[in-house]
């Protein structure tokens, strides 16, 4: 039996950036991974994937819709899916190799196979044909990831009916999406193929689109991306969805309690994630999940009721996002050596990377009404901005809310070109708890996408923005 000081189970963000820092600190480490490449969800089936997607319609939208205006002559643009496809497959191959390459610099064993527990101490690597080997390990990290959620009543068949994977490897266009659920995922998804020229139709049971962030970007995101031709039946609950042929048929009820019918030929079910603990044998090590299917750990060191045992990731309480795996990940890693790593759940950044693309971090304007926190608001619309108006992307705004006593900064809601990137900003400022005052005195390089958090600031602090 081999012996490990780190094993890993999962090689998602979380679990090889887990298994690297490991290695770095000097531990002989294991990551088990039951596919044949690593990755885990976020780079074969879901972040990857997606922006591959989401980047290749842009440029055709942008083909279409803006190029004659910069002066750029290419007649009739037409989508060839078969080749976007191909473009996003060689894209998650490239980072296959990368993550494979990383394994072995690292000098991290890697086990393809089922990882289940034996014991607390024990997993056992089932392999595709049947053998397997059981391995040891000190300490043992559970990054297994998440699964889409399904509706019980709704038959998702893959083929007519289907998930965010099966929507990264369509065949073709499909003339009419219906897409169930507005939130990050039908939002992203929905806007790919509306871009390249579907009819999206988005059944939310919330009243408004990407429901969990500030209602201003829900908004702002729904006006967008209805210029694409996009019909939304917000606060409607499905009750059913059926396929007749190339047909698929969704029923939901309104508001009202009066029963609407839409009909496409293609149905997409993006209602949420779980935790993905399947063929763990959870019970073996002495584990259990929870009503929600996540396994309860420590706040302070991600380890769970089992000495050596830890999770991170989507298997545990928090956003389902990689990049909190990736800093769980290094948090367990530097926990088992002994350090006093750090994470801030607070601020860690949200994105949605539709076009324009939604970014924010810290509280929302309900969030803080809830809690009962005095604040004031400043925005700034890219309308305004020099740079969005030299590169055509003008929609969207930033948003800032700042203590009302202390003007320190407690959210920046951003829908706009490169929100993604500028979000950064926000981040770093709150992370050693700037004031919007101390944002704004700084230079902004000019002109930039980021001027316009500067101004938002300015919007805050005094309602004295330069440029609007």
């Amino acid at each position: 039996m081999q012996e490990f000081d780190v094993v890993v189970i999962g090689s998602g963000p979380g679990g090889y950036v887990s298994a690297i820092r490991s290695a770095q600190l000097g531990f002989k480490t294991a990551i088990i991974e039951k596919y044949s490449v690593l990755g885990g969800t976020c780079l074969n089936v879901g972040c990857i994937p997606s922006k591959a997607l989401l980047d290749s319609s842009e440029h055709f939208h942008n083909a279409v819709h803006n190029f004659e205006a910069h002066g750029i002559s290419v007649g009739k643009p037409k989508v060839d899916i078969a080749k976007l496809i191909e473009r996003k497959a060689g894209v998650v191959s490239k980072l296959n190799a990368g993550i494979s390459y990383l394994m072995k610099k690292n000098k991290v064993t890697v086990f393809n196979g089922l990882g289940s527990f034996e014991s607390a101490k024990t997993v056992k690597v089932t392999k595709e044909d049947g053998s397997s080997e059981i391995i040891a390990g000190k300490n043992i990290i559970i990054a297994t990831g998440s699964k889409p959620t399904n509706l019980p009543f709704i038959p998702v068949d893959k083929k007519r009916i289907i998930t965010s994977t099966e929507a990264l490897k369509m065949s073709e266009i499909p003339k009419h999406l219906i897409v169930i659920g507005a939130g990050v995922i039908g939002a992203e998804l929905g806007s790919v193929y509306a871009r390249l020229g579907a009819k999206v139709s988005f059944v939310e049971f919330a009243d408004s689109m990407i429901p969990t962030m500030d209602k201003t970007m829900g908004k702002e995101l729904q006006k967008e991306i209805a210029k694409l031709g996009a019909d939304f039946y917000l606060s409607h609950k499905v009750s059913s969805a059926s396929t007749t042929g190339k047909e698929v048929v969704v029923k939901a009820t309104n508001s009202k309690g009066e029963e609407v019918e839409i009909k496409g030929d293609y149905c997409l079910v993006c209602i949420g994630r779980r935790p993905y603990t399947d063929g763990l044998n959870l019970a073996a090590a002495g584990l259990a999940t929870d009503e929600r299917g996540r396994i309860d750990v420590d706040d302070h060191t991600l380890q769970t009721k089992v000495s050596g045992i830890y999770a991170i990731g989507d298997v545990v309480r928090g956003a389902m996002l990689a990049h909190k795996a990736e800093e769980e990940g290094v948090f367990v890693a530097e926990t088992i050596a002994g350090q006093k790593p750090h994470i801030n759940y607070s601020l860690i950044p949200g994105v949605v990377y539709t076009w324009p693309e939604v970014a924010a971090v810290g509280a929302t304007e309900q969030d803080l009404k809830n809690a009962g926190i005095a604040y004031k608001e400043g925005s700034f619309p890219f309308k305004a901005l020099g740079r969005s108006i030299a590169s055509m992307d003008e929609a969207g705004l930033v948003k800032v809310l700042a203590d009302a006593n202390t003007d320190e900064i407690l959210g920046v809601h951003i829908i706009g070109a490169r929100a993604a990137d500028l979000i950064a900003e926000a981040v770093v400022a709150m992370e050693y708890r700037a004031s919007a005052e101390d944002i704004s005195r700084m230079s902004h390089a000019h002109p930039t996408y980021t001027e316009a958090i500067k101004e938002a600031c300015l919007a805050a602090t005094a309602k004295r923005a330069i440029h609007a």
